[in-house]
């Protein structure tokens, strides 16, 4: 049985929770919108392939080997996704991020912070692994800013780690601008 702290997190404007089947339409158009795809892989098939796909994925989820939320505005307006996968004794990678137009302000930091409040202390890890595509300039600036490490680079992709300890270190002032306590 999964563990009910992966259930749902709640920040002060989003909660990400668990997709569920009922979800596959709205993850179908925003992977196949050509406004938000651009880094993603191609996606072949219909929203009812992609019901399957959770349906499937609920097993892998079971066993808490991959976590993919659907993050929402307290009002219950989705407005983006983000997974947890490849989850080991102390690591996990992050991914599969998408913020849509509905977002409200600042749900980038907001969802990265809850995202890693679930891999790091819910889960327990010491480390995140991330891929990003070369292209996918604004994702990069994020990494960055939250001081993740560069630790290598292809034709393809840069690869970021982010260690536990940084994220502690740094979550206070992340949620103190998510407050409304401290700027950006």
């Amino acid at each position: 049985m999964i563990d009910a702290r992966l259930n749902a997190i709640s920040g002060p404007n989003l909660t990400l929770r668990l997709i569920t089947p009922a979800d596959a339409d709205y993850v179908f158009g925003l992977r196949t919108d050509a406004a938000y795809n651009a880094h993603l892989s191609e996606v072949q098939g219909s929203a009812e392939d992609q019901r399957q796909w959770i349906e499937t994925y609920k097993e892998r989820e079971a066993a808490q080997q991959e976590l993919y939320y659907v993050i929402e505005r307290h009002d219950g307006v989705r407005c983006g996704l983000v997974r947890l996968y490849d989850i080991a004794p102390g690591s996990f990678t992050w991914g599969s991020w998408l913020l849509d137009s509905r977002k409200p302000p600042k749900a980038a930091l907001e969802s990265v912070v809850l995202s890693f409040d679930i891999g790091f202390h819910v889960l327990g890890a010491t480390q995140a692994n991330l891929d990003v595509r070369l292209g996918n300039a604004k994702a990069i600036a994020i990494y960055r800013r939250l001081e993740m490490t560069e630790t290598a680079r292809d034709d393809e992709s840069l690869y970021f780690t982010y260690d536990r300890a940084r994220f502690d270190a740094n979550r206070p002032g992340y949620m103190a601008i998510l407050e409304g306590k401290k700027q950006l």
